[in-house]
């Protein structure tokens, strides 16, 4: 049974917080990922070299699965599903948002439209990547997180926190940077088309960098549970039918 959040309650606060951060991580990957980026790395690695090159939105991107796990875990599948799915409309709310204030007449005293355009607007190939690979990936990050659950019957949380998000970051690299960056610039015209090496290389750095942020988040996922859980009055947690 899920837990009822009491309004004003502990457990209502981080329904909120975890929401919150969820949906502030997502509209951000959107508004960063045309930015790609490259960290040295003290060893080589196949495909990328002593370079990781991963697209701007990957940190951000990463707090929503932290999220998302926390919020499964406490709050139950049902209510993770509704989070999911209510997020992706907020995409386009903010898509609207911004495209509205692009074409909007600017004042003398603004800053340059042209540059304002160039900075805020995702190119058609990244929201087509981004809104594809989100869909699929965070439906199954909770269908995954869940399964392992019941396959633990509740125990060994890190299990179902690195087992969930490893695959479903895997999911969600792959058809991004694929689409992104491969399939649309080359078959559709739409994007700039980026060399199959590049291609490679920001599907390994971008996934090596996620599967660690999943490792080093681990023990905040159990400091989060472990506080929601204190505040209900058995520190029971919903099962996965919820």
């Amino acid at each position: 049974m899920t837990e009822r959040a009491e309004p004003g309650s502990a457990l209502a606060t981080g329904q909120l917080a975890l929401t919150a951060l969820f949906v502030t991580a997502l509209v951000t990957a959107q508004l960063t990922a045309a930015k790609v980026l490259q960290f040295t790395i003290p060893l080589s690695l196949p495909v990328t070299g002593d370079a990781l090159v991963l697209p701007g939105a990957a940190l951000a991107y990463a707090l929503t699965f932290f999220a998302s796990d926390c919020y499964s875990e406490v709050y139950g599948r049902k209510a993770a599903q509704r989070l999911v799915n209510v997020a992706f409309a907020m995409i386009f709310v903010m898509l609207v948002l911004v495209w509205s204030t692009i074409e909007a007449p600017a004042a003398q005293s603004s800053v340059d439209p042209t540059k304002f355009q160039t900075v805020l607007s995702a190119s058609t190939n990244i929201v087509v990547g981004s809104l594809c690979a989100y869909v699929v990936s965070q439906n199954w990050d909770v269908i995954v997180f869940h399964e392992i659950r019941e396959l633990t019957d509740g125990d060994h949380l890190w299990a179902r926190n690195i087992g969930s998000t490893a695959t479903s970051q895997a999911i969600d690299t792959v058809i991004f940077v694929s689409l992104a960056f491969f399939v649309l610039p080359r078959y559709v015209g739409i994007g700039p088309e980026l060399p199959t090496d590049v291609v490679l290389s920001l599907m390994v750095g971008q996934y090596i960098f996620k599967l660690l942020v999943a490792l080093l988040d681990t023990p905040f996922v159990y400091a989060v549970v472990g506080y929601l859980r204190s505040q209900t009055s058995a520190g029971r947690v919903p099962s996965s039918a919820d």
